[in-house]
């Protein structure tokens, strides 16, 4: 079991791939906060407002293109040089993926080939993380929560294509990737937290409903998903990391980041607690147009994640919306959001050292 060790990030060089995006620009600001060297390759923010540039984008070695380039890859890795990299880079919603299948599938498996191939050549990587999806399994709504070890799979083309960078990591790993560089997988929940303005996802679409004074319209208000504040999943991809350079031989290859059971909500409960912390806004109402198919019931395990690494969840469901809704009503109220962002962090990292620390006094008197 692992405890979350700050100085290890310290000067350490590390290489982010969708950095630009809400996820990613959260563990920017996060590992900037910790002293390291962070570099990042990404498309430029795509969303106005944009966290990025809000918060992170003076904090990191900025290259903008696509991670279909393999060239660009290349000169990204080779002027980082980094010790880890965490690829992150991802047509990442799911309706997008109906409209356009082969961006999706380039995108998400030849872009994640293309990185894993690159990285073969950069001797000083240590650790690869490739950030997936709780989407990955075939989901048969049995409404069980997954484990790492159940079957691979995906409805849509963005899950499906998903599943695929699963697998084409699993190749690359047994047969390209040693002692020398570890490479492991990352599935985690569905996400809130403030700055993300990414549309056709669920926190975007309360606070535009907030902004225009009407009712969220809701495609599928009864699907259940397991959510979770951002900095809990990054925080497991963190640990993770620390793990493959520290101890190799023990870390994991494919770990589930997920809540607790009483963070599996319904949409409609995500947005009643919005709701009830915005004083009656905005509620929600049945968007009765048709829409592609969606998995009802998604919920995930993160039984590994814990007995492995030692990460549990540290933020409540209620805590999570209470601070993604605090995080907008000071972005409305003009606050500094930079400063408002690095407090959540530095808030959330007290209860990470915390957590350390109990683990350790734990071992010491075992």
């Amino acid at each position: 079991m692992f405890a979350f060790d700050a100085s290890f990030w310290r000067e350490r060089p590390v290489f982010v791939t969708g950095h630009t995006g809400f996820k990613g620009a959260w563990l920017v600001l996060w590992l900037a906060g910790l002293g390291a060297r962070v570099s990042g390759l990404s498309l430029p923010p795509y969303t106005d407002p944009s966290l990025f540039d809000l918060c992170a984008r003076g904090k990191c070695t900025n290259t903008f293109g696509d991670i279909v380039d393999p060239e660009l890859i290349a000169h990204a890795l080779a002027d980082c040089a980094p010790d880890i990299v965490i690829h992150m880079a991802a047509q990442a919603l799911v309706r997008p993926s109906y409209g356009d299948p082969l961006g999706t599938y380039a995108t998400n498996v030849m872009g994640t080939a293309n990185l894993l191939q690159t990285v073969r050549a950069v001797p000083s990587v240590r650790a690869v993380i490739v950030v997936t999806s709780d989407k990955v399994y075939e989901n048969d709504g049995t409404s069980r929560p997954f484990t790492e070890d159940d079957r691979l799979g995906g409805y849509d083309p963005y899950s499906n294509s998903k599943a695929c960078a699963e697998l084409v990591t699993d190749s690359f790993r047994r047969c390209f990737f040693g002692d020398a560089c570890r490479v492991a997988t990352a599935r985690a929940g569905n996400v809130i937290g403030g700055g993300d303005w990414s549309p056709f996802r669920i926190v975007h679409d309360i606070v535009k409903a907030v902004e225009v004074g009407k009712p969220v319209a809701l495609r599928y208000p009864q699907a259940v998903r397991p959510w979770q504040h951002v900095l809990d999943p990054l925080a497991g991809y963190l640990m993770l990391a620390q793990a493959m350079v520290t101890d190799p031989e023990r870390a994991p290859t494919a770990l589930n980041f997920a809540p607790d059971a009483s963070s599996f909500r319904s949409v409609s409960d995500l947005v009643q607690a919005f709701t009830v912390r915005w004083d009656g806004r905005p509620g929600w109402r049945l968007d009765t147009a048709e829409h592609p198919h969606e998995a009802s019931q998604l919920t995930l395990d993160a039984t590994r994640a814990r007995s492995l690494l030692g990460w549990r969840p540290l933020l409540s469901f209620d805590e999570a919306v209470t601070w993604t809704a605090d995080w907008y009503q000071a972005f409305w109220n003009g606050d500094d959001i930079g400063a408002v962002t690095r407090r959540q962090i530095d808030a959330y990292s007290e209860r990470l050292y915390r957590a350390a620390g109990e683990r350790i006094a734990l071992r010491g008197t075992a």
